[in-house]
């Protein structure tokens, strides 16, 4: 793959593509409406980030049982009931009246569910385009993610002020789960699963530790894993650091990472990638630690969208990963990824909320912020000269 161009021309590109568009808006618009309603009714700056991240918790659950069914079933029946359960999901949340502890118990079984999809997706991602096309494919993905999500957020705010009802928001949110659901069905052809074997909580946890048996792998999903994550700590605080300017930030963090996005997928040669994980990785976060300070609404914008250049670290890493990893098993491996890194995301919103309730949001911010530079410095040590080397041959 040479091209963006052709990239599209690829059958099944495309609709693979728009589908995840959706479920993308569906999740920015309802993330943003539930944290919204949640902070209205409790003030607490905790229950606000879980609310918005918590589906991330259940991720750790979903790759210790599931993550077998991510090449043992047919990709599009898949990926069609993946947004289909978050469409009802979400019209669930949007009923009035639902206890708090309610809404937790529906964000988490998402959660659950989505550990699956992305392994689903991102598997069928390598067949549609090989594993050559991946990384300019993902890439793809994520600068589509990136534009969703600034204009996700924008149109979520506006939603909130014109239509005064975050309730209701929740169900534009649900429609557009919905449509992503339509889309899957209607534009991926029916595919039989990448392996014959039988999907089981057995077979999830031994391919698990096939994967984790090789040191590099190791050292290449610890830093997909950690140090965003606790990244994404801090963005689960704008609402609480910023409640009328939250929706700005998360359009200016989603800027921020589509340019990190087009540089690594386009503009950076393939022979300096690798060199570039561990500096993207401290561009990252050293941002944030400036937030104890308490910059106003422009610099805050501006930090946050500096920041999320960094974002572009992990195509680096999901390339080599890709190139790691047997064929039979590149599902599984993506989906392992994806799920673990939500978990930490949402570990690591729930970490920052409980330090802001105790001091503030922008201190919550700046403590992350310092321990994703120390973890980016620990992972470093073995992960550095293992990215300089070329890809080594996946054991069969």
């Amino acid at each position: 793959m040479r091209s963006y161009r052709h990239l599209f021309r690829t059958p099944e590109f495309t609709p693979l593509f728009l589908a995840f568009a959706a479920q993308v808006a569906g999740q920015t618009i309802g993330g943003l409406a539930l944290g919204t309603l949640v902070y209205q009714a409790t003030r607490s700056p905790l229950l606000a980030a879980v609310s918005m991240f918590g589906p991330s918790l259940a991720q750790v659950v979903g790759a210790t049982l599931l993550l077998s069914w991510a090449d043992g079933l047919p990709p599009r029946r898949a990926l069609t009931a993946v947004p289909l359960a978050f469409a009802a999901g979400t019209a669930l949340l949007a009923l009035p009246g639902l206890p708090i502890w309610s809404v937790l118990v529906v964000v988490l079984a998402q959660g659950l569910v989505a550990s699956l999809g992305g392994g689903v997706r991102w598997g069928l991602l390598t067949e549609i385009l090989s594993k050559d096309g991946y990384l300019l494919g993902r890439s793809v993905f994520n600068m589509m993610s990136g534009v969703t999500q600034i204009t996700g957020y924008a149109t979520g705010g506006a939603l909130l002020v014109l239509l005064g009802s975050a309730r209701v928001t929740l169900l534009v949110s649900a429609l557009l789960f919905l449509s992503a659901a339509v889309m899957a069905r209607a534009g991926l052809t029916p595919r039989p699963p990448r392996t014959s074997a039988r999907p089981s909580v057995a077979a999830t946890r031994r391919t698990n530790a096939l994967l984790w048996s090789s040191p590099s792998r190791r050292r290449l999903y610890l830093a997909l894993w950690v140090p965003n994550g606790l990244i994404v700590g801090c963005e689960s605080l704008y609402v609480s650091y910023a409640p009328r300017a939250a929706g700005p930030l998360f359009a200016c963090a989603a800027l921020g990472m589509l340019v990190g996005d087009v540089l690594i997928g386009r503009v950076v040669p393939p022979a300096h990638r690798q060199a570039l994980g561990i500096p993207l990785l401290l561009l990252l976060a050293t941002p944030y630690a400036f937030f104890f300070l308490g910059p106003g609404p422009v610099l805050s914008g501006a930090l946050v969208a500096v920041a999320s250049v960094g974002f572009g670290a992990s195509l680096v890493q999901q390339e080599r990963l890709v190139a790691e990893t047997p064929d039979a098993l590149v599902g599984h491996a993506l989906g392992l990824h994806s799920a673990g890194m939500l978990t930490l995301q949402g570990a690591s919103a729930a970490t920052a909320g409980a330090v802001a309730q105790v001091t503030s949001p922008g201190v919550g911010m700046s403590v992350m912020a310092g321990g994703s530079v120390v973890v980016t410095g620990w992972v470093a040590c073995g992960v550095w000269g293992e990215r300089r080397r070329p890809p080594v041959k996946a054991e069969a």
